[in-house]
Order: structure tokens, then sequence, then C-alpha cells
């Protein structure tokens, strides 16, 4: 399997990155960890993809964590899986789950919702990066 420039801001980078999260979102529950903070990689990971797609575009974006943003930034070129489009749902996750008290509990229901979202957005950017690659190459 051949490795993954790791320049840094590249579309493969934040794929990079976008993996890391996917798979610290997937750490097995235990009572010390917090359906949000699991969540809350579902979100990172998700967003690192959008990013990845962007950058391979070539769409410049300001540093947000705003899933509806970063959809709404995408060229009309880049088709969108049908599931993909709740992406912005994990947004509550993003920032306020990170506080105590700042936000409504999260359930198994809402981490198996959010990790499916990543999952499905990893997936989509992985493709989406390996297309473009091919169309420069």
């Amino acid at each position: 399997m051949p490795v993954e420039p790791k320049e840094a801001g590249s579309p493969q980078d934040w794929l990079r990155h976008a993996r890391s999260d996917l798979a610290l979102s997937r750490m097995p529950k235990t009572k010390a960890i917090l359906y949000q903070h699991l969540c809350f990689h579902a979100q990172q990971a998700a967003e690192k993809a959008l990013k990845a797609v962007l950058t391979v575009n070539g769409v410049r974006f300001p540093k947000t964590h705003d899933l509806a943003f970063l959809m709404e930034a995408l060229p009309s070129s880049v088709t969108v899986p049908p599931l993909l489009i709740d992406l912005p749902t994990l947004n509550r996750y993003a920032v306020q789950q990170r506080y105590p008290g700042e936000a409504p509990s999260v359930t198994r229901k809402h981490y198996s919702a959010a990790t499916l979202l990543a999952e499905e957005s990893v997936g989509w950017a992985a493709r989406c990066v390996a297309r473009c690659g091919r169309q420069s190459g």
C-alpha cells in the first residue's frame, strides 16, 4: 500500500486526521467515556473529511467547525451522497458538547447516528480525493 503524503494541509493530510478522529469515535464505550466525547470525534472526522474535499477542489475556507458552512462551500461539481445531507446535525457536538452542563445528554442512539455519518463522510472524502488525484495525474 502506498504511503500517503503528509504535507500539512494537503487533502491526504486532512484525510489522515479525519481517519484518526473516526478511530477515536469508535473507541469502546466504558463508564469513564461519555457518548458526547465520542460524538465530538465523529463531528471532527466529518469536518476534516469535508476539508479534504474542499482542499482537493482548490476551495479555501476559514477556520470553522460549521459543517453547514463547509458543505455550502463545496463546488457544484461535487456530488454529495444523500445520507450526508444530514452532516450539519453533527454541529451540536463540535463545541457545546465539550463543556459540562452546556448541552442536552447524548444517548447511544445519537452516538450511532453520529458515527454512521462520520464513517460515510470519511469514505466519501477518500473517494473524492482519489478521483481528483487520478484526474490531475
